[in-house]
């Protein structure tokens, strides 16, 4: 249970290439959680929030989401400020897209000239050349797909992003945007809990595109039940049995566990090492079903 992630690539973590050529340890750490309440402001201990990040590279996670939301601006600021210069294989993603107004208020803004901006701005926060995962944070109703993928696409052919992906689709949206341009991941709510992406995860997986499920742990209830008695077989906590089925469920899984502490996120990895049989895969997934 104390391994790190780079010791257990082939099992059962292992690890996936989005876009087909950008290899990435399949656990990944999402920031989200790193500002002040979880979407906005500083963090609540800097210092923290550095060592973090720091840690996540030494503990062999390769995969870090963020977005110009969280903060906003703060979590871009701080990967750069831990992180950069950017170890060999470390891969950042962000998003942009998805504004807010106050708690609970957001607004998805999908203007191609307001794309631009904020992937120009995310490029200056987090001190890279090149965005290696640039995702829509939602499709905006009152503009035309075409041109919101399409400015995604120019700004990918001008080398500013990478790879493309969506977040929050349904499987018919994913392929209106497949026929702009080539989509490497889809990040939708999805835990044992939270069910209601099990189509996307199914055309994702036979089309090769990353599925990232964010809040990945949420809604659990452990403390009694299949998902306790896992936990207790494999000495674990029912937060690491989520992600460890989550890994085991598809190999285009790519969880991004968030945390704003050094022992949680230390916690979060071990679940990389945790081998489910397939009866207690199947049993796990009858739970959301």
């Amino acid at each position: 249970m104390t391994s790190s992630l780079s010791e257990n690539l082939a099992a059962p973590s292992g690890s996936f290439s989005i876009g087909g050529d950008l290899p990435v340890v399949r656990l990944g750490y999402g920031t989200m959680q790193l500002t002040g309440d979880g979407v906005w402001g500083p963090p609540k201990d800097h210092a923290e929030a550095i060592a973090v990040l720091r840690r996540a590279v030494e503990l062999g996670i390769t995969f870090f989401d963020t977005a110009d939301a969280y903060g906003p601006g703060v979590a871009e600021e701080l990967l750069a400020e831990a992180l950069h210069p950017y170890r060999d294989g470390v891969v950042i993603a962000t998003k942009a897209g998805l504004t807010r107004q106050g708690p609970g208020l957001w607004t998805p803004v999908g203007v191609p000239a307001y794309l631009r901006q904020q992937a120009e701005l995310s490029l200056r926060r987090l001190n890279l050349e090149t965005i290696d995962l640039f995702q829509l944070h939602r499709i905006d109703p009152a503009v035309p797909l075409e041109d919101q993928i399409g400015e995604l696409r120019d700004l990918r052919d001008e080398g500013k992003i990478r790879h493309i992906g969506l977040s929050e689709v349904t499987v018919e949206e994913l392929k209106a945007a497949q026929e702009i341009a080539a989509i490497a991941t889809v990040q939708n709510r999805f835990s044992l809990g939270t069910r209601d992406a099990d189509d996307l995860l199914a055309y994702s997986e036979a089309n090769g595109i990353g599925f990232i499920p964010w809040r990945p742990v949420a809604d659990l209830n452990g403390d009694a039940g299949p998902l306790a008695d896992i936990a207790h077989a494999h000495d674990a906590t029912v937060t690491q049995i989520a992600l460890a089925w989550l890994l085991q469920l598809s190999p285009v899984m790519l969880p991004i566990p968030g945390t704003s502490r050094v022992a949680h996120l230390e916690s979060n990895t071990a679940a990389a090492g945790i081998d489910l049989s397939d009866d207690e895969v199947k049993t796990l997934s009858r739970l959301g079903g």
